[in-house]
């Protein structure tokens, strides 16, 4: 399976992966230029290999939480591609790719729970709570709750990571130290799905965003008019 997975939940990431391994990818910490950045580092990728949309077997995006407008250009880019190319479009929340990445690095501390969190605004952080699972086919993080966004004082007394925990370290009761730059990405989204069908586990085709909550834009009550 030759798959490009985009994630725009934290940073605007793409990768291209075949079978769950990474061949190619690239980030951009830049939070104002989503889509900007996604579909030409699309382009540089496919063409650095040697490829078109049509020598892809599927498209994959990460639904959130995050804010409004990064978490919308991956969505409506990596919909757009799969379009574009007849391919099916697969979403997978952005924070269990991250938790994929962070699990063996919590079992190395013996941690049994954990959250991966991120930065919702608002003083507030999405988050989700995990826990470890060990079998033969290795480490891997089991959700624990759904996602939800909220103040720091909400996420479960559990080891918490991701780029959330530098930000209100002293209102999160474990936040495990120098996981600031866990960040979801694309890589973690390709991972995380081979490990995932791996098991016999099918994707999902609901690409729907995990807002969480209303958006700082209103629709006025009323429209004023001005003397003519």
């Amino acid at each position: 399976m030759l798959v490009l997975s985009l994630d725009s939940a934290s940073i605007a990431s793409v990768a291209l992966s075949r079978d769950g391994e990474v061949l190619r990818e690239t980030a951009t910490t830049d939070t104002r230029s989503h889509a900007e950045a996604l579909a030409p580092a699309v382009h540089e990728l496919l063409a650095a290999e040697g490829l078109t949309g049509r020598s892809l077997d599927a498209v994959l995006v990460g639904t959130g939480p995050g804010p409004f407008t990064g978490l919308r250009a991956g969505l409506v880019t990596a919909r757009t591609l799969g379009f574009a190319w007849g391919l099916p479009v697969h979403g997978l929340c952005s924070l269990d790719a991250a938790a994929h990445r962070a699990a063996p690095l919590l079992t190395e501390q013996g941690a049994t729970e954990f959250a991966v969190v991120t930065d919702a605004r608002r003083k507030e952080l999405y988050w989700r709570a995990y826990t470890v699972c060990t079998d033969d086919d290795g480490v891997r993080a089991v959700p624990a709750s759904a996602p939800r966004v909220g103040p720091a004082e909400d996420v479960p007394a559990v080891a918490s990571v991701g780029p959330g925990t530098g930000l209100y370290p002293d209102r999160l009761a474990r936040a495990v130290p120098g996981t600031m730059d866990l960040h979801p990405t694309a890589a973690d989204l390709a991972r995380a799905a081979w490990a995932l069908t791996s098991r016999g586990k099918t994707l999902s085709t609901d690409t729907a965003p995990l807002y969480l909550r209303d958006s700082d834009a209103k629709v006025p009550a009323s429209v004023k008019r001005t003397p003519a």
